[in-house]
């Protein structure tokens, strides 16, 4: 990073690039953000923050990457590309010529199209663009039988070694309707020689360099931008997204490096009774650190191309995470990643054998229970709903789940899928998930607990005597302890790795 002004006062503005109205373009552009630092400049204003702008395909939040490392086509202004300038005297340059007007009708029509549009309409604008830019390209290609537009494709992306990977990714992803590279029939995974062969296939060919064709472009009219910025001497800060979609190139090119098992989140608060659960997957720190943490270095080495400074968002990440099992609904069932577990002999310990540990960690619902949170949907279904969900513990009306739930989304899609949509399935999931969460301790692995967000208020807890929570309430605070000192040792060594590869940059 090279902050401007570190020795002046910083005031500046914040803001999605998107929201940018210049007239120029349907939406922000990257020439705005100069635009923009001109205008903080006449305010007295010395920097400028972005909000991401990394590719999120059609998600609309900038925090949800497509790729770690790759530009959203939408913020690329057509109207500026150098395709779109310059005489006609090399062979095909008259067809060129005509389909580069084309293409920039086709550009400044579209901010009359959503211009007036109260809010931005993210989806139309990026396939509107899309469909100019591939049109744009075909004809580009055709009218350069040399190759030479592919030639400099080829030299950018040999340059910027998470191109390939993306610009597969984007072409295979558009190939299988656009569903998520778990759904796709075919290249679930790939390595290094795998993308060598998709650059190469003779069906994505052209497609996967018309996506690096793009980013080329993105990059150029990005960097234009924080040129200009830099010379009016506005810092420009940057949004780093520190999590990732699951559905991304990078967790599909470079899966060693995600726990695509549990997602990230946040544990309950105030504003959110069940905490949050956002889908995201996890690092696998011990695999980035194996790896000397270049995936990290990478993405800040090309951050770097463009900020004088940025943030990470979450950047409490790197000491601890919210991890929630996929198959959970919510955020509530998590756990502190990395976090100290308690034992099953430290429990036993305690005086808790297997039966009582099974107690704390597994709910117990009374036939009663089951009946009133069913008791909604018709006489018919109650039964084989009940016979999917739970399993009886020996002779006693008390019921544990069933081995098909690992979560509370099992619970939510095995109601809707057997009672069609009835309208007293909602009260019927509620009712369950609140069974589901109560739990005085979650087992994350075999043998290893972790105390739940509101351990304090379940009916096991309750149950126990005086004596029993005294013991079991030391045990979780000196792990808690532990584990403090665990997430301060960890955020450090990766922060500190992280910021002397920025130093040298």
């Amino acid at each position: 990073m090279k902050c401007i002004n570190t020795k002046n006062p910083m005031t500046g503005l914040v803001l999605p690039l998107l929201s940018l109205r210049s007239g120029s373009g349907p939406c922000g552009e990257f020439p705005d953000i100069a635009a923009l630092a001109r205008l903080a400049r006449r305010w007295d204003m010395n920097i400028v923050q972005l909000l991401p702008l990394n590719d999120s395909g059609w998600q609309t939040s900038p925090y949800s990457a497509l790729s770690a490392f790759a530009l959203n086509p939408a913020y690329l202004r057509i109207g500026d590309l150098p395709e779109l300038r310059g005489g006609a005297s090399a062979p095909g340059a008259s067809s060129a010529a005509a389909a580069a007007e084309k293409a920039a009708l086709a550009a400044a029509g579209l901010a009359a199209r959503f211009g007036d549009e109260k809010q931005v309409p993210y989806g139309a604008i990026l396939e509107a663009k899309l469909e100019i830019l591939a049109g744009l390209w075909q004809a580009l290609r055709s009218a350069a039988p040399d190759g030479a537009l592919e030639a400099e494709v080829e030299t950018w992306a040999a340059r910027n070694p998470w191109a390939k990977a993306y610009a597969c990714f984007v072409e295979l992803k558009a190939k299988f309707g656009g569903k998520p590279w778990w759904e796709w029939p075919e290249h679930g995974t790939a390595d290094d020689a795998a993308i060598e062969n998709l650059w190469n296939d003779s069906e994505l060919r052209e497609g996967a360099r018309f996506r690096a064709w793009v980013q080329m472009r993105a990059e150029g009219q990005f960097a234009a931008a924080c040129g200009e910025a830099r010379a009016l001497g506005v810092d420009l800060m940057g949004d780093i997204p520190i999590l990732l979609n699951a559905d991304s190139a990078d967790v599909w090119h470079m899966r060693r490096f995600f726990d695509t098992e549990r997602s990230a989140g946040a544990p309950p608060d105030m504003y959110s009774r069940y905490g949050q659960n956002w889908g995201f997957p996890l690092y696998r720190w011990d695999e980035l650190e194996r790896g000397d943490y270049k995936f990290w270095k990478d993405r800040l080495a090309v951050a770097d191309q463009f900020y004088t400074l940025y943030r990470i968002d979450h950047v409490l990440g790197f000491f601890r995470i919210w991890a929630i099992g996929k198959r959970e609904a919510d955020g509530f069932l998590g756990h502190f990643q990395p976090e100290f577990t308690i034992s099953y002999p430290e429990l036993a310990a305690l005086g808790f054998d297997a039966g009582r540990i099974r107690w704390l960690s597994r709910p117990h619902v009374p036939g009663g229970a089951i009946a009133d949170a069913l008791s909604g949907l018709p006489e018919g279904l109650r039964g084989a709903l009940a016979a999917e969900l739970f399993e009886r513990i020996g002779s006693e009306d008390l019921y544990l789940f069933s081995r098909a739930v690992e979560g509370g989304a099992d619970i939510a899609e095995i109601v809707r899928r057997r009672s069609g949509g009835d309208a007293g399935a909602s009260r019927s999931i509620d009712d369950l998930l609140a069974r589901w969460r109560d739990r005085a301790f979650l087992e994350i692995a075999p043998g290893q607990f972790i105390p739940t967000w509101e351990y304090r208020s379940t009916t096991a807890w309750r149950s126990l005597s005086d004596h029993e929570r005294g013991a079991l309430e030391a045990l979780v605070s000196r792990k808690k302890g532990e584990s403090l000192a665990l997430w301060e040792r960890t955020g450090r060594r990766i922060l500190k790795t992280l910021s002397s590869c920025v130093l040298m940059q």
